[in-house]
């Protein structure tokens, strides 16, 4: 992909923002692959969700390793014959949820209590700018009023 020079069409506190103005130009047939959203001062924010313990790690772990187990069980059910796949999902399904809570539970166990929260980790700009190529620049400027 090649770039072009562009010009600063808007500038924006929030995302939300900078894509309605995109939308409205899609939508009234503009070509938007002229246009990029920026982000700009990006950083992370970490929402810490709750506390962790070493319950809800296994219980975490159980969760994942059942859906492992569930995958594996589909594998494996699709060279069985009759209802047999049945009883491959359900065993590989415990045995997931087993394992997967086992090691939920030494993962949390080890780290001997340095990280004791669950977190959601995002990024976020301090500023969303809309750009265009500068050849579609005029046009572009009779949406941002």
């Amino acid at each position: 992909m090649t770039r072009t020079e562009s010009s600063l069409l808007a500038t924006f506190a929030d995302y939300l923002g900078a894509q309605r103005l995109v939308d409205r130009m899609s939508d009234d047939g503009f070509p938007v692959e002229s246009v990029r959203i920026v982000g700009d001062g990006v950083r992370t924010v970490e929402q810490v969700t709750g506390r962790l313990t070493r319950g809800r790690a296994a219980l975490a772990g159980a969760a994942s390793g059942a859906w492992f187990g569930v995958f594996i069980g589909l594998l494996f059910g699709l060279f069985s014959a009759d209802t047999t796949w049945v009883w491959f999902v359900l065993i590989s399904l415990v045995i997931g949820a087993f394992w997967g809570a086992v090691f939920g539970f030494v993962a949390h166990w080890s780290t001997r209590g340095k990280r004791d929260f669950s977190s959601v980790m995002t990024l976020e700009a301090q500023r969303y700018e809309v750009h265009v190529d500068r050849e579609r620049a005029a046009e572009a400027a009779r949406y941002v009023l």
